[in-house]
């Protein structure tokens, strides 16, 4: 009987980047922790303004997919009281370079995300000039009121004694929620003032062209 020449199971590939995973790999740079905890301290440092822990098993499938591919380890498993998960993780020497590298490669290489507002601008024409306007005027309110809502958190985050290198990401969100909330204001501008116009019959003008 022939014997089995498969060796040992292959190791799983390392995961695709994400502010997830990088979040789970550089808390775990600090001190090995359970998922209660990862959770915990993203929240504690405003971390949850760009990277999405509501759902937990979102942070479950993270932590597995790391711990597939060697990236991190579990320390002990035991029993807590005060918190519902009772595994803890540390990082793997692996796991600091991938982090380093994700890291180096989301601040220095800009990728094309596909977010949903620029889509969606490009099929304004559906809409006329006055609905368009009903539309921005709204969105020019809830980028106002998430404005507000950044610099209080942030004002909050330094009251707590956090340095400005732990809040850089609200300084760039900051940036980019100011400068959206400008053209949109001056869109709606353009808009009243008949600036910015179209019509129907002028976009079927330009369909037909061959």
């Amino acid at each position: 009987m022939a014997q089995s020449t498969s060796g040992p199971p292959a190791a799983a590939a390392t995961p695709r980047s994400s502010p997830l995973a990088l979040t789970v790999l550089a808390l775990l740079h600090y001190q090995p922790l359970h998922p209660y905890g990862i959770q915990r301290l993203i929240k504690q440092w405003g971390k949850d303004q760009v990277v999405n822990v509501e759902q937990r098993t979102s942070l479950y499938r993270t932590i597995e997919r790391l711990l597939a591919a060697g990236l991190i380890a579990v320390r002990e498993t035991g029993r807590d009281p005060r918190y519902p998960e009772r595994t803890v993780y540390e990082v793997t020497e692996a796991g600091r370079q991938t982090a380093r590298r994700w890291l180096e490669e989301m601040l220095a290489e800009p990728r094309q995300e596909y977010p949903e507002f620029p889509a969606a601008l490009s099929h304004v024409l559906m809409l006329e000039p006055a609905e368009l306007i009903e539309v921005l005027g709204r969105r020019a309110q809830r980028l106002a009121a998430a404005l507000a809502a950044l610099d209080a958190s942030t004002t909050a985050e330094a009251g707590r004694g956090l340095p400005r290198i732990a809040m850089l990401e609200n300084e760039y969100q900051r940036a980019v929620l100011a400068a959206e909330a400008r053209w949109v204001t001056e869109t709606v501008s353009q808009l009243r003032s008949g600036q910015l116009t179209w019509s129907p019959d002028e976009l079927l003008a330009f369909a037909s062209r061959e």
